[in-house]
């Protein structure tokens, strides 16, 4: 829990120095604003090594098809990724390489989601008489 508050405290530090930095000098201000972004995620990524062992038990438990569950792990990562990396060239002004980064992003997890659909779909039509 004490993480989040961590997280909290490095953006808010870091959006107050881009703040003060922005009408000084421009330039420094963007890169402050990286710099912040990418600590934030390292800490962020700290945390997934508990959570994936956390859900290694639960597949094991519960006799789970652990491809399924690879495929929710990459298909959270991919979302989550794909919405940093679009923020971040939002925050550079690059809205429209953001627009397409975001689309990219849907496109490569509804392709990722196939296998999982197709699943759901064989399960529906056993069910069927």
């Amino acid at each position: 829990m004490e993480i989040i508050f961590k997280i909290i405290a490095i953006g808010l530090i870091t959006c107050f120095a881009v703040l003060i930095v922005k009408p000084i000098k421009n330039d420094f201000a963007l890169i402050i604003g990286v710099v912040g972004g990418i600590v934030i995620m390292s800490m962020v990524l700290n945390c997934f090594s508990s959570l994936f062992s956390s859900f290694s038990n639960i597949v094991e438990r519960t006799g789970l098809n652990k491809d399924i569950f690879s495929l929710i792990i990459k298909i959270v990562g991919i979302g989550y990724l794909t919405e940093f990396s679009a923020n971040l060239c939002s925050d550079c002004g690059n809205n429209g390489l953001a627009d397409k980064m975001l689309l990219g992003g849907k496109v490569a997890l509804l392709v990722l989601s196939l296998p999982i659909i197709n699943n759901i779909l064989s399960i529906v039509t056993e069910l069927l008489p």
